[in-house]
């Protein structure tokens, strides 16, 4: 995976990002898009308690912006019972030249396969999104 992580400098035009989201919002999406846990594919496994330790914050905060984010955002998923998290809009705000065939492997970590089709359908790039219908298909 790489210790390096690209997002898209639109993010900060984006009226929602911008605009409507507080700081705090803000500050939690980038870490959800950037955080050393995060795969490739938008989906991966991350501890609520680790998320408090790493962002600074207690574990009923780190639940609020969960909730806030997949409940009325509407822009995550979360398991409690996986632990996995996947983001709708990742790859409008990552940079997806590395989703490939290499990343088979952490789709194939994916436990909840219900999420590859959530991040999926937001992937307007076909070559991408092939990938990761051809994992939507397997689960």
């Amino acid at each position: 995976m790489g210790n390096r992580r690209g997002i898209n400098i639109k993010i900060w035009e984006d009226p929602f990002f911008s605009k409507q989201m507080s700081v705090e919002d803000r500050f939690f999406y980038l870490y959800l898009l950037t955080n050393s846990h995060a795969t490739g594919i938008g989906i991966y496994q991350i501890a609520r308690k680790l998320m408090a330790l790493e962002l600074g914050v207690s574990i009923e905060r780190v639940q609020a912006l969960i909730d806030r984010f997949a409940l009325e955002y509407k822009m995550i998923r979360f398991n409690p019972k996986t632990s996995e998290i996947a983001i709708k809009d990742w790859g409008k705000w990552t940079l997806l030249e590395g989703v490939k065939r290499d990343r088979i492997p952490e789709f194939r970590r994916v436990m909840d396969h219900s999420l590859i089709p959530y991040v999926s359908a937001s992937i307007t790039n076909p070559k991408i999104r092939s990938i990761y219908d051809s994992f939507c298909k397997e689960g």
